[in-house]
This record gives C-alpha cells, sequence and structure tokens, in this order.
C-alpha cells in the first residue's frame, strides 16, 4: 500500500505517508484500518504526501463518501485536528477540497487544513519535534 502510517501514543498522533500513486482505495484502506481501533480515538492526525509522485483522480463522490467515513471516526467532543502536507499543486488543491468535503459533514468535529510544509503542519498540530518518518 503507498500509504504506511505509524501511531504515536505518547504524542496522541497519527502519521500517514504517502508515496508513489495515491489512489481512492489506498485511502480508503488507510481510513479504515488506521482508524477501526477505539484506543486512538482523540488522536491526532498527519497526513504527508510529499512523497507522492501522482494522484489518481479521485470523484466528487469518492471524495464526499470518504469525508463522511472519516467524520464518523470524530469523538464526539471534537478538539482533535488533521494537517494534510501537500507541496505539489494538485496534492494541495485536492487536499483544500477534502478539506471542504469534511466540513460540509455534519458528524465532522476534526479541524482540517493544509500545508505546503511539514513545519507549518506540526505548528497546527501544536506537536513540534514530532517524529514523522
Amino acid at each position: 500500500m503507498p500509504i504506511e502510517y505509524k501511531i504515536d501514543h505518547a504524542k496522541r498522533l497519527i502519521v500517514a505517508r504517502g508515496s508513489g500513486v495515491f489512489t481512492d482505495s489506498d485511502v480508503f484502506g488507510y481510513q479504515r484500518e488506521a482508524w477501526s481501533s477505539p484506543e486512538v480515538a482523540g488522536y491526532d492526525e498527519l497526513v504527508d504526501m510529499t512523497d507522492v509522485q501522482e494522484v489518481a483522480l479521485p470523484s466528487a463522490d469518492n471524495m464526499r463518501a470518504l469525508a463522511s467515513l472519516a467524520a464518523s471516526t470524530d469523538p464526539p467532543g471534537g478538539g482533535t485536528k488533521l494537517a494534510i502536507v501537500a507541496p505539489q499543486d494538485f496534492a494541495f488543491g485536492l487536499g483544500r477540497m477534502y478539506e471542504a468535503y469534511r466540513g460540509f459533514q455534519s458528524a465532522s468535529k476534526k479541524e482540517v487544513a493544509v500545508f505546503r510544509t511539514l513545519p507549518e503542519a506540526l505548528a497546527f498540530l501544536g506537536k513540534e519535534g514530532a517524529e514523522t518518518r
């Protein structure tokens, strides 16, 4: 899978790194696998797309479905954040579109933002110095 992730329990953070060709099925698989455990409820999330060379064009319906699936795993109290690192223009635009779709979900409690650099994303999450590799 071109998405690898690790869970940093001490920092209450899931770090996902994409590489190669990023597809809808990869993202849905990551979402289901990483967030299926109740022990990560309330964790922040960092999705780093720096090493993604190509994004297979997702449909608007799949983007909405992913936003809905992700929102369904948000803890009811909110207070969590998702930072997407997307230095490439196309990936950045898709990240912003995902941010908008998440905002349209009534179940969404996670604050989502898209950044060009990892330091900006870590600052947003309040996780400066977190291990991301």
